[in-house]
């Protein structure tokens, strides 16, 4: 199934998706004067080198981001995409895809100097919060993040609602455990009693497990019954290749997606844009879709 750690899976086709559309919504919230707090539940080491040995042993990013950057979509790019790779580009100043950024840098990439703005990253495995706490110091405007070793779905609790009645809580665990999809639902539906006003964004896997396919339907019915819009959109690059001689029983993650809740009103169009582009780019085999709904 899934590492627990996402080193391995640096850079894929479900990064692309995440972290663009992470982009959009970080810039859309810095464009006001309010001071935003941002929280991501499962922030993850930080930083991804594509040549380490994680993300060299899954070669996730060859099928992701590297595939990406060497088509001609990457060199006439609609808007959504282009801001995506313009952060990417930030980190990779020699023009070669070497660092991927996880959503802290994401998220800090595009952080201003506001010195109310703040970044709040829980993550509680052991290397994974050692990792980031290391990668965090080399941070420029590091006085506006915090890193917990805690458990981010208690963590968020704390911090709603901000100061400022304006952020983004990120939530994307590594659903290895099967309570992880009934948490996200729990703590969606706690939080919006607690901060109705905020914007939040769940990225889940679409894979053949009963709780994944009920995800965003108990997500919905959370958002419609707060009387708040949101958005689903997801990406599937469809099953790989293989000899029809060889057994393929493990083909890996083909598709995810993501669900928002007050999401900026721009992004439906802008995804609806972006993501039949994106499969053509990074499609591979039967079950290629991507499809964008919302309230």
């Amino acid at each position: 199934m899934f590492s627990y750690r996402h080193g391995f899976h640096a850079g894929n086709h479900a990064d692309v998706l995440k972290h663009m559309v992470l982009v959009a919504v970080l810039k859309h919230l810095m464009a006001k004067p309010t001071a935003v707090t941002t929280v991501d539940t499962h922030a993850g080491a930080g930083l991804y080198r594509l040549d380490s040995d994680f993300a060299g042993t899954s070669g996730e990013a060859q099928e992701g981001i590297v595939k990406l950057l060497a088509s001609p979509l990457a060199a006439e790019p609609p808007p959504l995409l282009a801001d995506y790779l313009e952060m990417l580009a930030g980190f990779n100043p020699s023009g070669k895809m070497k660092v991927y950024p996880g959503s802290p840098f994401v998220t800090h990439a595009l952080m201003r100097e506001d010195p109310r703005d703040r970044l709040w990253l829980f993550e509680l495995h052991p290397t994974d919060s050692k990792a980031l706490v290391g990668h965090v110091e080399q941070m420029e405007k590091k006085r506006h993040v915090v890193v917990k070793r805690e458990d981010g779905f208690e963590g968020v609790r704390a911090l709603l609602p901000p100061p400022s009645r304006r952020g983004l809580v990120l939530v994307d665990p590594s659903y290895e455990i099967k309570s992880d999809y009934q948490r996200v639902a729990g703590c969606l539906q706690e939080s919006l009693k607690k901060f109705a006003t905020g914007t939040y964004m769940i990225w889940y896997p679409v894979i053949p497990r009963p709780e994944a396919h009920e995800l965003p339907r108990r997500l919905k019915t959370l958002a419609n019954q707060a009387g708040k819009p949101w958005l689903h959109a997801t990406l599937s690059i469809g099953q790989p290749p293989h000899d029809p001689g060889e057994k393929n029983d493990r083909p890996g993650l083909v598709a995810s997606g993501v669900f928002l809740v007050n999401p900026p009103f721009t992004l439906k169009a802008s995804l609806q844009q972006v993501l039949p582009q994106l499969v053509e780019v990074l499609g591979r085999g039967r079950g290629q879709s991507q499809a964008v709904e919302s309230s």
